[in-house]
């Protein structure tokens, strides 16, 4: 292929192109939905509480429904098996299952709630950080200012 040729297939390519990078902001027309003026994600503490909130519920909700139901099915799979019945050692299977699994809900439940007061602890950090530095920096602006009036 001569470069030429190359150079020719490279204008076309560019010249059909029709999307192009946009940093720091989308496409006006994206489907109905809108970014918020200025274009940051922005998380309120009334979200994290409600998520928090909802994590509390659901942990607390596991402990009272879940163990009720594990002791109903413990108590249902020993009754059928001493009365000869082969599902007794089924239904004392599934009731083994049952309570890993709401280990591992109790389990998620308890880290969403956790790393939600751990991000707001630490944004809390980052804020104070971040106003410090601007107000370093407009100190250090100020002193610049005093220096070009005299």
């Amino acid at each position: 292929m001569a470069w030429e040729e190359w150079n020719d297939l490279k204008a076309a390519a560019a010249g059909r192109q029709t999307a192009h990078m946009k940093l720091n902001g989308l496409p006006e027309d994206r489907g109905g939905a809108r970014t918020p003026a200025g274009g940051d994600l922005r998380v309120d503490q009334q979200d994290l509480a409600a998520i928090g909130d909802s994590a509390y519920r659901l942990h607390t909700d596991l402990i009272r429904v879940g163990g009720h139901a594990r002791a109903t099915s413990v108590k249902a799979a020993g009754g059928l098996s001493s009365d000869g019945f082969a599902l007794g050692g089924a239904l004392g299977h599934v009731a083994e299952r049952w309570v890993e699994q709401v280990r591992s809900l109790l389990d998620a439940t308890a880290h969403i709630s956790n790393h939600l007061d751990f991000t707001k602890g630490a944004h809390a950090g980052d804020e104070v950080h971040i106003a410090g530095t601007l107000s370093s920096i407009a100190q250090l602006e100020t002193g610049f200012d005093e220096r070009r009036a005299n």
